[in-house]
């Protein structure tokens, strides 16, 4: 565990996904200063996507807090990528409001995953439930080999 250098922060070396992301822009003032790419760069990445196989498809979940359906596009083209984007839109400020904190990512979000080959990018389906995007994308049946028995003269 690593815990000096990010101030207390869990850390696990054998898992990169265990560490919490030290900032140290930390408290110096608003994201006025900070470019706007800079911004939509941390929606991509804060865009998490879990794909998974079953013998039936490849299943694509993606968690979007926040969005509705009609925020977000999913896409297939002829090459088999599938791109997932969308955009998530900054709260309206109000002349009377005082922010303390802005975590939430905003901007516009786009990720892309090359599909196997046995993918039927003809029957792709996608549903939204409470923030959370499910991608099915179908696999064609596996072709067997076929058998073919041959007598034997003689």
């Amino acid at each position: 565990m690593a815990l000096s250098l990010f101030g207390g922060r869990r850390s696990n070396v054998f898992d990169p996904f265990s560490l919490d992301i030290w900032d140290p822009l930390e408290g110096l003032g608003t994201l006025a200063n900070i470019p706007s790419s800079a911004r939509e760069t941390t929606a991509i990445a804060n865009t998490r996507i879990d794909w998974k196989e079953t013998p039936e498809a490849h299943i694509f979940i993606a968690d979007l807090p926040g969005l509705k359906k009609e925020e977000v596009k999913v896409e297939v083209d002829d090459g088999k990528v599938l791109q997932i984007s969308g955009e998530r839109s900054r709260e309206e400020e109000e002349k009377n409001d005082k922010w303390h904190r802005i975590e939430r990512s905003t901007g516009k979000f786009s990720r892309r995953f090359r599909l196997p080959d046995n993918a039927k990018i003809d029957q792709v389906k996608a549903s939204m439930e409470n923030g959370v995007l499910t991608v099915t994308v179908p696999k064609e049946e596996e072709k067997r080999p076929q058998v073919k028995a041959i007598d034997i003269s003689g």
